[in-house]
């Protein structure tokens, strides 16, 4: 999944590119031991919320373009080594 912290930023916010683990409800993701719940993009800027500090997050699928960060943002976005085989795989770089 790509997500990137919305709050405090623009589009330019910290991103990253990693597995994420579904609650049985699949209405919250749990990613390095925070708990996301899906806001329905009700939020300002994302669609996801942190549910002990309130920050928003997007949350999407990678797109195999690579350009999962909104169009006017920018910055890099980090790839979880653990799985960066299986990224490229999936987003067909050889």
């Amino acid at each position: 999944m790509y997500i990137e912290l919305k709050s405090g930023y623009a589009d330019n916010g910290p991103a990253w590119i990693e597995k994420v683990r579904f609650s049985k409800s699949k209405r919250s993701i749990h990613f390095r031991g925070k708990e996301l719940k899906n806001i329905g993009g009700r939020g300002i800027a994302g669609n996801h919320i942190d549910v002990e500090t309130g920050e928003e997050y997007w949350v999407s699928g990678v797109k195999k373009d690579r350009n999962d960060r909104h169009w006017a943002g920018g910055g890099a976005v980090e790839i979880d080594p653990a799985i960066k085989d299986e990224y490229e795989e999936l987003i067909g770089k050889p």
